[in-house]
C-alpha cells in the first residue's frame, strides 16, 4: 500500500525538496502552504504521515499539531522548525509532536527520519516480532508506575500522566528491560529507529521531559536512573 505523506511547509522550495525526496521513497506526497488549510486535508483523511513546519500562515505548528493530537487515532508527525533552542523543540513534543528536524537539514537525514516513523507504525500494528512485545508481555506493574501498553497509558502512583508516543516507547522500552544499561547510540537505534552521529541531544531532550512527566523528583530520579559516562537504566 502506497503512503500519503501531508507536507504543510509555507516555503515554496523546500516544501517542494521534500515533496521530491517523499516522492523518491515511493510514497504520495500532499503540499499544503497554510496550516489551516493543511489541518483540514488531514482531517479529510488518508494521511499516513505528517511533515509539519513550525511557523506557518493561518495557523501555527504547534496549533496544527495539537489539533491532529487531539482527534482520534494515530498518524506520526514529524516537525521541522528554522529555530534550534531547546524550547521550540520541547514545545514540538509537548504538542505530540513525534520527532523534528531543524533546518537546514540534509536529504539523508529526513529520509531516515521519515522511514523510522513508518518503521515505527509497522512495529505498532504489527502482532509478530520483538517491537510487539508491550502487547505479548501485558502490563508493568512496578511501586509507583503502572504501564497499560495495550491502551498505551500510565500511571504514576495511581495518576494518569499524559506522554507522547515517543516518551511512551521510551518509557517502555526501558521498562521492559530493568536494570539494563543502554547508551545514547543504542537508544537511537532502538527507540527511534536510526542512528546519526551527534543526535544523541535528542535522547537527553526526551529522557528530561519523560522523567518530568513520571519523577517526584527529577533531580533524583527513582524510575530512570543516569550512570554516568555510559548511559541511562530502568531501576532493578
Amino acid at each position: 500500500m502506497t503512503r500519503n505523506v501531508l507536507i504543510v511547509e509555507d516555503n515554496p522550495g523546500i516544501g517542494e525538496l521534500v515533496r521530491m525526496h517523499v516522492a523518491d521513497l515511493g510514497m504520495n506526497a500532499v503540499l499544503c502552504d497554510r496550516g489551516d488549510t493543511g489541518l483540514e486535508r488531514f482531517r479529510e483523511g488518508d494521511i499516513d504521515l505528517v511533515v509539519l513546519d513550525l511557523m506557518l500562515p493561518g495557523m501555527d505548528g504547534l496549533s496544527v499539531c495539537r489539533e491532529i493530537r487531539s482527534g482520534p487515532g494515530y498518524v506520526p508527525v514529524l516537525m521541522l522548525t528554522a529555530k534550534s533552542t531547546e524550547l521550540d523543540r520541547v514545545l514540538g513534543l509537548e504538542m505530540g509532536a513525534d520527532d523534528y528536524l531543524t533546518k537546514p537539514f540534509s536529504v539523508a537525514e529526513l529520509s531516515a527520519r521519515v522511514k523510522a516513523l513508518f518503521r515505527r507504525v509497522d512495529a505498532m500494528s504489527s502482532s509478530s516480532g520483538e517491537t510487539s512485545g508491550p502487547e505479548e508481555l501485558g502490563e508493568l506493574d512496578t511501586e509507583g508506575l503502572r504501564i497499560d501498553p495495550t491502551r498505551r497509558r500510565v500511571f504514576v502512583w495511581e495518576q494518569e500522566v499524559e506522554l507522547t508516543a515517543r516518551e511512551f516507547d521510551l518509557l517502555w522500552h526501558f521498562a521492559s528491560h530493568p536494570g539494563r544499561v543502554f547508551s545514547r547510540v543504542q537508544l537511537l537505534d532502538k527507540v527511534w529507529g536510526y542512528n546519526h552521529e551527534g543526535y544523541e541531544h535528542t535522547v537527553n531532550t526526551h529522557i528530561n521531559r519523560l522523567r518530568g512527566k513520571i519523577e517526584q523528583d527529577p533531580a533524583r530520579p527513582e524510575f530512570i536512573e543516569t550512570v554516568w559516562g555510559v548511559g541511562y537504566r530502568f531501576r532493578d
